[in-house]
């Protein structure tokens, strides 16, 4: 049966626009706005290799990071809308930037068609594990009655800031931001008891606190999550505002024809079906959460305005 699908895609796909070359061995660019390395990269190269194969074409992954993802974004927007070009978005470069970014040099809606969501990953407050405080509520206190904590996010304007910004604003906290450039220096500055505390995606701090140099105070799950049996949700711990997951998709640039869309969105929807994909995803620390290209579009425009609620209200910009 998977057999037969492929054939389908790929015998249709070469019908398509700019891709009536592939048989002769032209490649889908899917562009990933971050550097070689690290989860994104994982999520892009998995299922750039199972989508690929579901097409029938090699789907090369290029790594173009910089600012908050919007370099590698703008080349994706400038590109060809003729199927030969695809780039990996997240909440930041297809949600929140849009609010953050005097002079965005594309739109997150106008300039890109959705092809297909892929997974979603849950924000996890750490404190080091030193830390006086032992819940969300205890780690309030200290910022209040003349308390001052400090926080660390992997650079300003990104969602670490912003929930944690959210987070000091709703309890009324006295906390100083301290930026850094990449999530791996806050997270060990973190551990190193430099900072009070951090808000940063799950599979990046769960190695430390699995170690025992973090402590989870709380996780944006609907439930207490898989081998962390102790560790409170964010409504259980009082702050269900902070229950905003990171999400990742697959886009096209505006104008890029339906049936090139239609088929890329079923490829790479069949990727995250195969049941080594979804093992090599959940490895990485992602929740395997695949939608169809009109279910992704309706998602992202909530996100939008989700992102934008939540830039006003701490009043962040990625300029800071």
């Amino acid at each position: 049966m998977q057999a037969a699908r492929r054939a389908f895609l790929f015998a249709s796909t070469l019908a398509l626009p700019g891709i009536a070359r592939a048989q002769g061995g032209a490649a889908i660019r899917l562009i990933v706005p971050a550097p070689p390395g690290g989860a994104t990269d994982i999520l892009a190269r998995s299922v750039a290799e199972d989508a690929g194969q579901a097409l029938g074409l090699r789907v090369v992954v290029d790594n173009r990071g910089g600012r908050g993802g919007i370099i590698g974004t703008r080349l994706a927007a400038q590109a060809a809308p003729d199927g030969s070009v695809l780039v990996l978005g997240h909440n930041q470069t297809h949600a929140a930037n849009q609010a953050l970014t005097r002079d965005l040099p594309y739109h997150v809606l106008d300039s890109f068609a959705p092809v297909a969501r892929l997974a979603t990953v849950h924000h996890a407050t750490v404190v080091p594990a030193s830390h006086a405080a032992q819940d969300m509520a205890g780690l309030a206190r200290l910022g209040r009655n003349g308390g001052r904590l400090t926080y660390a996010s992997s650079q300003a304007g990104s969602a670490s800031h912003l929930l944690a910004e959210s987070f000091v604003r709703r309890e009324g906290l006295s906390a100083i931001h301290a930026p850094y450039r990449g999530g791996q220096a806050a997270m060990q500055d973190t551990a190193a008891g430099l900072v009070d505390f951090y808000i940063s995606t799950w599979p990046q701090v769960m190695p430390l606190v699995r170690e025992g140099r973090l402590r989870a105070l709380s996780i944006g799950a609907e439930e207490r999550i898989e081998g962390f049996p102790a560790l409170p949700t964010t409504a259980e711990a009082g702050v269900p505002y902070l229950a905003m997951d990171a999400w990742f998709g697959i886009f096209a640039p505006h104008g890029t024809p339906q049936p090139t869309l239609h088929r890329y969105s079923d490829a790479f929807m069949a990727a995250m079906a195969e049941a080594e994909n979804t093992r090599r995803v959940q490895a990485a620390g992602f929740n395997p959460a695949p939608l169809p290209a009109p279910d992704f579009a309706a998602f992202q425009r909530r996100e939008v305005e989700r992102w934008r609620e939540m830039a006003e209200l701490t009043g962040i910009s990625l300029e800071e």
